[in-house]
Parts: structure tokens; C-alpha cells; sequence
């Protein structure tokens, strides 16, 4: 990098290196996420300009083909985002600059940094909720297919962490593969909401260019403009707290399941084995197997939680682009790749866990059949339902009923006996046409 790109004449304006190490922060390390994302929106900006006129299509082909060439050195790790570089973008024009001479210098006609960030962000966020949706769907198949291994297999039902009523094991696996579906719903949805261009809007006021923007969208796959360059810059952040909060729909998901793993495969529980690999020993204790794994898992959404709480706070801001913004990147790109990496944990998890049998029904005591006698009675005898919770209920009845009699006359829809999962098979297979 011979310069920065906004450096003028007046060498005095420039800051020096504590400053300079201030003003970057820790671009460079987030922006190796962001970095072929940018040369792909470089690339598009190129042939739009060419299509324009304001470069040759000799010049486009140039850049292109130069760009290409930078996205090989990158993947290879002999380009590196190291300083004095100051960021992706200033990286990749001085890059063509040294490389192309005169020609490299035009890559910048009719785009700022400002949308030249976003379109790279868009694009990655995009690209994010494609690996978050892939990863729902394949833990909702986990839990679906070992839902269906098996049939009725009495697990206590807990309310308020008390034991409340017989449920199965099927029944719990099957809550956790409706919620991934809901959240893999979710994150189309959220993805078409954020597919529009913000490419050509420039610092926020568009430019004197006839710029062929729709081109440019097309050729990255965007459904649509995002069409007001205010609005664009208004929105960074914005949308970036959308695919947060739709990340958090999946850690949250991810946080209970990982806390009933953690209540399950304690001692006083004893109902689950974790796989051995999700497991650690204690450095003191040689008794211990500590279930680690689960732990991290747990805590994965108080980091997608103060993401989007650190990116809402940074915009108590007027319209138009502040360099406040530039601090959203982080917190961003932390949480998602750190909850893509936890979330991908889980289907080989699940396949995993051993459920421990003969525990779970031992553990259904016969005071969690009152629910079943009161029913009985509204359905056997007439009477209205307050009359039959309150009539004493006697140890004979309690005692006449086992676990599995009990699951099976749970057949409400969604219940232990009508678990309706060829419905929730349905909807998944329909996230992967939708």
C-alpha cells in the first residue's frame, strides 16, 4: 500500500501511527471475512462501469482478470491483510493501482467506501444466513430421524423444573426439530428481506454517473435494488441487527436444549451419556468428566445477545454515515461465526446421546398420573373438568397406571402418541424450496 486512499497534499493531515492504529481498529482482521465479498463486488462495479463507458472493455477485463488474480493470492496466503494497510477496500485499490498503473486507479470512479462496505457486508450477511439455514436444517433432520427411531419412551415431563407429567423421549427430541425448522423459516425469510443492492449509492447521495446499478445487482445475485442512497447508509447496522436477531432465534433454541443436556447428564438425573469426545477431565480431579462442550454451547447466545446489543447502541446516530458505524463490523462478524461454529456442533451431538431408559421411567412417580386421572373422569364419567380436579383422587387409581399407559393415551395433536412428525418432515423439506 503506497498511501491512503483519502491522502491529499497536505502531509500534516495525516495521522500518525498511534492515531492511524486508533482509526483502523480491528478492521483488517474482520475484513479477511469480508475481503472476497468485496473483490466479487469490485468485479461487478467494473463491468458496470465499462457498460457506462467510463472504462474500456479492454480496461474492465484488466480488472477483472486482476482481480481474479488477487482473490487466487488471498486463498493461497500470499496476500495478506497485514498494516500498513488500512483496510480491504484501501487493500484491494492500491493493490490494482500497483498492479495496473493508471488503469487500477479508475476502479473507484462512482462508488465511495461507504457503499463499497456495505455491498460487502450484504453479501456476506447473505451468505451467513445460507450457512445458518443449511445448519438448521440438517440439526432438525437429526432430531426428526431419531424421533422416529423409537416409540414412546417414557421420559418425566418437567414444569418449573418439578416433575410434572409422563412424556417421552421422542416428544423432547421433537420440540427441539419444530424450533430449528422455525428458525430455519426464519432465516429465509430475513435473507430475501436483506437480498437488495446497496452497490452505486455511493456516500449516501448517489453521483453523477448514470451508473447501471440494476446491472450491477443482477450480476450479484441481488433480488432487488436497495434504492435510496440516504436509506442505504441509514440502514447499516439495521440490518445487521436483523440477521443478529435471527441468529438468536437459533442460540436461544441452542441454549435450552444445551441446558437440558446439562440437567440430563448429571448424576442426579443420570437420563443421558454424552459421546466421550464432548466431554473433558478435570485438571485436579481424576474422577471427573466434565461436559464442557455443552457448557460453551450454552453460553453461545450471551454472545449473540451482547452483539446485538453492541450494534444497537451504536446507532443512536442522524442519517447518513458516521464512522461509529465501522464498530458494528466486529460484533457482527464474532457472533455469527462463532454461533456457525457452535450450531454445527450440535446434529453430531444429538446422534450421540444415549439415553438412559430404565432411569427416565423409574423416574415418572405415580403422582405425575393425577392429570390422567381428572381427565379420565371428564371423559369417562361427564363431569365438568374443575369438578374433577378437585375430587380426591386416590393411591389405587395413581397405582393402577404405568408410564407407557399413560403416553399412549396422550394423543392431542403433537402429543406423546400423535407426535405428527411426517407433518414437521414436511415443512422441513419444504425450507429447502422455499
Amino acid at each position: 500500500m503506497t498511501d491512503f486512499l483519502w491522502a491529499k497534499s497536505d502531509q500534516n493531515a495525516r495521522p500518525d501511527a498511534a492515531l492511524q492504529r486508533f482509526l483502523s481498529g480491528d478492521d483488517l482482521q474482520w475484513d479477511r471475512f469480508l475481503f472476497e465479498f468485496d473483490i466479487a463486488a469490485s468485479k461487478a462495479h467494473a463491468h458496470g462501469l465499462q457498460r457506462i463507458g467510463i472504462l474500456t472493455v479492454a480496461e474492465s477485463k484488466s480488472l477483472s482478470d486482476s482481480l481474479e488474480d488477487l482473490l487466487a493470492e488471498f486463498r493461497s496466503g500470499k496476500f495478506l491483510l497485514q498494516p500498513p494497510m488500512e483496510d480491504a477496500h484501501s487493500a484491494i485499490e492500491s493493490w490494482l493501482s500497483e498492479k495496473l498503473g493508471e488503469v487500477g486507479k479508475k476502479i473507484h470512479a462512482g462508488r465511495s467506501r461507504n457503499d463499497q462496505v456495505q455491498v460487502a457486508l450484504r453479501l456476506y450477511l447473505r451468505s451467513a444466513l445460507d450457512r445458518l439455514r443449511d445448519v438448521c436444517r440438517e440439526t432438525a433432520r437429526v432430531f426428526l430421524n431419531r424421533a422416529s427411531q423409537t416409540e414412546l419412551t417414557p421420559m418425566p415431563g418437567f414444569t418449573h423444573l418439578q416433575r410434572a407429567v409422563p412424556s417421552t423421549i421422542e416428544m423432547w427430541l421433537a420440540a427441539y426439530a419444530e424450533a430449528f425448522i422455525d428458525a430455519a423459516e426464519l432465516t429465509t425469510l430475513t435473507r430475501r428481506w436483506l437480498n437488495a443492492s446497496p452497490l452505486g449509492t455511493a456516500a449516501g447521495y448517489g453521483v453523477n454517473l448514470p451508473l447501471d446499478r440494476e446491472g450491477v445487482a443482477r450480476e450479484l445475485n441481488f433480488e432487488r435494488l436497495q434504492i435510496n442512497p440516504i436509506y442505504v447508509q441509514n440502514s447499516r447496522g439495521q440490518f445487521e441487527m436483523q440477521v443478529l436477531a435471527c441468529l438468536a432465534q437459533a442460540t436461544l433454541t441452542l441454549r435450552r436444549f444445551a441446558w437440558d443436556v446439562s440437567l440430563f447428564t448429571c448424576q442426579e438425573f443420570d437420563f443421558v451419556k454424552l459421546p466421550s469426545k464432548f466431554s473433558t477431565g478435570s485438571s485436579l480431579m481424576p474422577n471427573k468428566s466434565n461436559p464442557d462442550t455443552i457448557e460453551l454451547l450454552r453460553a453461545q447466545h450471551a454472545v449473540v445477545q451482547g452483539s446485538l446489543s453492541e450494534v444497537q447502541s451504536l446507532l443512536s446516530l442522524p442519517a447518513g454515515y458516521h464512522r461509529d458505524l465501522q464498530l458494528s463490523k466486529a460484533a457482527t462478524i464474532r457472533a455469527i461465526e462463532s454461533s456457525l461454529l457452535a450450531l454445527g456442533l450440535v446434529p453430531e451431538l444429538v446422534k450421540g446421546l444415549q439415553f438412559q431408559t430404565e432411569q427416565m421411567r423409574a423416574a415418572i412417580s405415580p403422582d405425575m398420573y393425577a392429570t390422567d386421572v381428572a381427565l379420565d373422569r371428564v371423559q369417562r364419567d361427564g363431569l365438568p373438568f374443575r369438578d374433577a380436579y378437585r375430587k380426591p383422587i386416590t393411591p389405587a387409581e395413581l397405582a393402577a397406571r404405568t408410564p407407557e399407559q399413560s403416553v399412549a393415551a396422550r394423543v392431542s395433536p403433537g402429543a406423546c402418541n400423535r407426535l405428527m412428525l411426517e407433518e414437521l418432515q414436511q415443512r422441513l423439506r419444504a425450507t429447502y424450496t422455499t
